[in-house]
C-alpha cells in the first residue's frame, strides 16, 4: 500500500470527478491522500474533501509561501489561528519560501515562514516545506529551529546531494514526486544515493505528472509509478519502497 504525501485533490482540475480519482488511487493501491492547505481560498473545499473521505484524505494547516502578500496576511494568519483553534490538523503546510516568481516579498515570506515553524514546533505536528529556488534562505531560518521537536518534509525535493545529506542530517525526509522520471533528472542521483529510508512519496497533484503521463493532469494513482522508477534507481523492489515509504509517511504525520 501507498500513501500520497502531498496532493491537492481539492482543486478546480478535479471539479465533478473526485470520487472517481479517489476510487483510482485506491484500487492503485494509494490508501491515503494528504493534504496540503494552499491560502484563504482552500480550506473549504479541502475541508469538504477531508470530510467525504475520513481517514483517507487527511488535511494539513498553512498558508503556501506564494499567497504571502502584505494586504491579505492578517487575514490568512487570522484564519490559520481559527483553523488550528476548530479544528484537528496532520502538519503544519505547505509553507516555505518561493523565489521562482516574485522576490519582492522576500523578508515577509522569510517572516511567515519562520512563525509556521515555529507554531509546528508549539503544537507538535510536522511541517511540509516548499523550496522553490530557495534552499539556501529555507535552510538559514529552518537550521537554527531542528531537534528532537521539529520533523518534516522538504516537499518536491529539488536540491542536490550536499543539500539532501543536510536535509537527512537534520532529520528531515525528502518528498519525491514525479520529477523524479523527468529526463536527466538530477534528483535520480540524488535518489540513488540516499535510497528509499529518506524518502517519502507525493504526487503534488494536479501538477508534475511521471513521464509516460508527463503534460497530463496528476492524480494520487500515480504514486505506483513514482515508486517504479525510485526502486529502480534504488536497486530494490516495488514492493520494498511501498512498505518503507509508506512507513516513513506514517511516523512522520503520526498517521
Amino acid at each position: 500500500m501507498f500513501i500520497d504525501t502531498h496532493t491537492h485533490l481539492y482543486l478546480a482540475e478535479f471539479e465533478g470527478e473526485r470520487d472517481l480519482v479517489v476510487k483510482k488511487a485506491i484500487d492503485a493501491g494509494v490508501n491515503r491522500m494528504l493534504l496540503p492547505n494552499i491560502d484563504l481560498s482552500s480550506w473549504k473545499p479541502m475541508l469538504e474533501l477531508a470530510a467525504c473521505y475520513p481517514g483517507i484524505c487527511l488535511p494539513m494547516a498553512g498558508i503556501h509561501p506564494t499567497s504571502v502578500l502584505p494586504e491579505t496576511i492578517e487575514n490568512e494568519l487570522a484564519e490559520l489561528t481559527r483553523q488550528l483553534e476548530s479544528g484537528s490538523f496532520i502538519a503544519i503546510g505547505e509553507i516555505g519560501i518561493d523565489l521562482y516568481w516574485d522576490k519582492t516579498h522576500l523578508d515577509l515570506q522569510e517572516e511567515i515562514f519562520r512563525y509556521q515553524v515555529q507554531l509546528a514546533k508549539k503544537l507538535g505536528l510536522p511541517v511540509a516545506i516548499h523550496v522553490r529556488k530557495s534552499f539556501e534562505e529555507v535552510w538559514r531560518i529552518l537550521k537554527p529551529e531542528t531537534g528532537p521537536g521539529l520533523k518534516g518534509v522538504f516537499h518536491c525535493f529539488p536540491g542536490d546531494l550536499p543539500q539532501a545529506l543536510k536535509v537527512i542530517e537534520a532529520g528531515f525526509m525528502l518528498g519525491i514526486g514525479g520529477v523524479v522520471t523527468f529526463k536527466n533528472a538530477h534528483l535520480q542521483e540524488v535518489v540513488a544515493a540516499v535510497g528509499p529510508d529518506h524518502i517519502i512519496l507525493e504526487t503534488d497533484s494536479p501538477f508534475l505528472a511521471p513521464v509516460p503521463f508527463r503534460g497530463n493532469r496528476n492524480e494520487p494513482a500515480l504514486i505506483p509509478v513514482i515508486a517504479n522508477k525510485v526502486a529502480g534507481l534504488c536497486g530494490v523492489s516495488v514492493n520494498e519502497v511501498a512498505e518503507i515509504t509508506t512507513r516513513n509517511a506514517v511516523d512522520l504525520f503520526n498517521l
